[in-house]
């Protein structure tokens, strides 16, 4: 992945996005630039009754895009529910970091939120990717458990470990929505191949990020 990514994770109720919208703030007052992913398992509807993008929907349509000056939307189907390394890598690469509530089975590092009025057991535990715990409770183990509310020093961990520490690659790879990791040879052989052709096109100087997509019939 060509930015690093972090994931709140915990049972529901459990205080995941009060957690993230503090840290967020804490990354963003940092001087940091933090894009962030919600996961819903139960669906989501963000179209209302009677609006123009709704009406599209009703119709048939299977993407419906909205545009304005400042800002975007797309509202799209989907037969296959996409990983976040996909909906990363299309949408939100342009930030120094991503946040995700939820996505507790992806290969990303984690912290998990365990509250003891919600459950007392954490579900990451033995999760070789899990950072810390934020809880309101001591838990067993050697894994860092910071306080519910401590939102500095969480943010603080995900600046030291996540931010800091990672490397960007120059070449991100997405096949049938999943994100493949590419040694750094096959990855200098595409960016310099792809580079250089796209650079002897008319109408092409130097261009500072390519996309290309392909769909093998």
């Amino acid at each position: 992945m060509t930015l690093p990514v972090v994931s709140i994770v915990g049972v529901s109720g459990s205080g995941k996005t009060t957690l993230l919208v503090k840290v967020v703030a804490e990354l963003v007052k940092r001087g940091w630039r933090v894009n962030t992913l919600k996961h819903d398992a139960h669906g989501f509807s963000i179209d209302r009754k009677g609006k123009d993008s709704w009406k599209h929907k009703k119709a048939g349509a299977s993407s419906v895009a909205l545009s304005c000056p400042d800002k975007i939307a797309v509202i799209k189907d989907v037969k296959k529910e996409w990983p976040a390394e996909r909906i990363i890598a299309g949408f939100l690469l342009d930030a120094d970091v991503v946040i995700t509530e939820g996505y507790k089975k992806a290969a990303s590092p984690k912290i998990e939120v365990v509250r003891a009025k919600r459950s007392k057991k954490p579900v990451c535990a033995k999760d070789p990717l899990l950072l810390a715990f934020a809880s309101d409770m001591l838990l067993p183990g050697h894994t860092p458990v910071y306080k519910l509310n401590d939102f500095r020093g969480i943010a603080a961990l995900i600046e030291k470990k996540i931010i800091k520490k990672h490397k960007p690659a120059s070449v991100t790879l997405i096949a049938d929505n999943a994100a493949i990791s590419l040694k750094p040879f096959i990855e200098n052989l595409i960016r310099d191949g792809v580079s250089g052709m796209v650079k002897s096109l008319k109408g092409v100087r130097r261009a500072r990020e390519i996309e290309i997509r392909i769909k093998n019939r």
